[in-house]
């Protein structure tokens, strides 16, 4: 950890900038106590285009249709699996 205070981060900001941006923990004090930490930013998750897929998936007219035999087994089958 490097705690600096308050003058000397500003004059050395650039250099404490590029440690904690390497994962040091970066401390800035006013007379002697502890009052800042410098973190890196984390940037932000790319937004989502839509229809980005468009044109390559394809999806099954029947894709939503649960066949007969699966809903006979629901509520017909047997209760322990064979």
């Amino acid at each position: 950890m490097t705690q600096v205070n308050v003058y000397e981060a500003k004059t050395r900001l650039s250099q404490l900038l590029d440690q904690a941006v390497a994962g040091e923990d970066v401390v800035i004090a006013r007379n002697g106590r502890p009052v800042a930490r410098l973190v890196p930013v984390t940037p932000a998750p790319k937004r989502r285009e839509r229809g980005a897929w468009k044109g390559r998936v394809w999806i099954a007219d029947d894709f939503d249709e649960t066949p007969q035999e699966l809903i006979d087994l629901v509520y017909d089958g047997p209760i322990e699996p064979e």
